[in-house]
Order: C-alpha cells, then structure tokens, then sequence
C-alpha cells in the first residue's frame, strides 16, 4: 500500500524558481484574471509554490479578445503600479508578451505590428484545439521571416496530433519550440492529456514548461496534482531551462 505513494510526488515541489512564461494575470483583459484583486491572488498563491517571476501572456484573438501593444500595455501597467502597494509582493517580476492565436488575421497582425513578443523575439502562438489552422505552415513561415522565433502553446492539447509522434516531429523540424503546460502535467484536462504531456517530456520534444493559468481553480488543481516521480527529472531539466533561456 505504500508503495503506491511512493512512486509519485506533488507537482508544484518541483517548481522553485521558475520562470512562467504562460499564464493569464493580467487583469480585466481577456478569460485570465478579471480584476486587480483577482490577479494579487494569483501572484501570491505562486509565491508560495516559489513562482516570482512571469512572463504575463494575454490572448490575441481576433474575435473574442481583440487585445492589441496598447490594451496589454495598459493592463500591465496597472498591475505593476498596484504590486508597488504590496510590500509581500516587491519580489515578483513581471514582462509581458501575448499569446497570438493563429487565425484568419494572424498574419495581418504580423504586417500591422499588432503582436506582443517575449524578449523582443520570441511568438507565443496557439491554435483551435478542435483543428489545425488552415494557414498555420504559412504563418510560421512568415513568423520566422521577420526575425521572430515561434513557441507552439500546450502542444499535447491539440488532440488532432495524439497518436502519432511524426506530427509533432513535423512541426518541431519547421523550428518550433514547444512549451507544455503545468495544468496538463497536473492532470487538469484528463489523463490523456497528462500522458500525452508525459510522453512530449519523454520523447525530449518539449522546451520549455508554463502554467497557463487563468484563475484560482487553476491553482487548486496545480496544488493536488501528482506526477510520478520518474517524471521529476524531465520537469525539473525543463524549468531550468526556461530559468537560463528568460532569465535577463
């Protein structure tokens, strides 16, 4: 019987000194944080898994959240001046970038300068989870012809690619970076997309771990989740990882 407990561990011990690089803080700005006070919430309920430092990643959807440079701006602002306010929480730091839906505009935006990169230079793009985007070769291609390098969102969501390994190898061979989700590490989606995520780890496809939180029910799922303890050193190589790639 206790052996069964043995062969797993919590998921958020791994996660000191991470750097998130996808998750939805920002406030009032698009299915993340809603408010001021929800995103203080967020931020000190990281602190206590050892989190301080964010890169804040709010969608770019041309229909649901037509978010633009300004909007996200403006939003991140207003968060860091309240974070001044908060002596627990002079600690955290925070850029901001965007998570780019590629759609229809997509590359429209491109052209328009409508896009918010992490580090200047690297595009966080997601797709529709129920297909691939019909334009998305093309889109990434531009992507990386105007000096931008594409980080693919929660690769092991897409169900369209489970079950055969060649078409995420197809994807990475085009030069994308993958970066999974803590939530899918955690068991929140299900377990397929658990193993499916697992499997991305294993398989030495992944470059790099976000949270893609969005709210506290998200950080309750992250507090219960289990991996087993095989997984540790793949998360912990990935979260080192992201450390050296972001760090200033």
């Amino acid at each position: 019987m206790f052996g069964i407990f043995n062969k797993s561990t919590y998921l958020v011990d791994q996660l000191e000194g991470m750097i998130d690089m996808h998750n939805h803080i920002l406030p009032g700005i698009d299915d993340g944080a809603k408010n001021l006070d929800d995103s203080l919430a967020l931020l000190r309920a990281f602190n206590a898994f050892g989190i301080t430092d964010f890169i804040a990643t709010p969608h770019i959807h041309s229909d649901l959240y037509p978010n633009t440079p300004e909007s996200i701006d403006q939003s991140y602002q207003s968060l860091i001046s309240e974070i001044h306010k908060h002596p627990d929480l002079h600690a955290v730091s925070i850029d901001k970038a965007a998570e780019h839906l590629v759609d229809v505009q997509y590359e429209s935006f491109l052209d328009e300068k409508q896009i918010v990169p992490m580090k200047k230079q690297y595009m966080l793009v997601e797709m529709s989870f129920l297909q691939p985007s019909l334009n998305f070769d093309a889109a990434i291609t531009k992507t990386q012809n105007m000096g931008y390098f594409p980080i693919l969102a929660h690769p092991e969501r897409y169900a369209f690619l489970h079950g055969d390994i060649s078409r995420y190898q197809r994807y990475k061979s085009m030069g994308i970076y993958f970066q999974v989700n803590l939530l899918s590490l955690a068991g929140h989606y299900g377990t397929t997309i658990q193993k499916e995520s697992f499997h991305l780890l294993k398989e030495g496809l992944v470059d790099f771990i976000g949270s893609d939180v969005h709210n506290t029910n998200h950080i309750q799922s992250l507090k219960k989740g289990k991996i087993p303890k095989n997984m540790t050193p793949f998360i912990k190589e990935k979260v080192m990882n992201g450390v050296n790639f972001f760090l200033d």
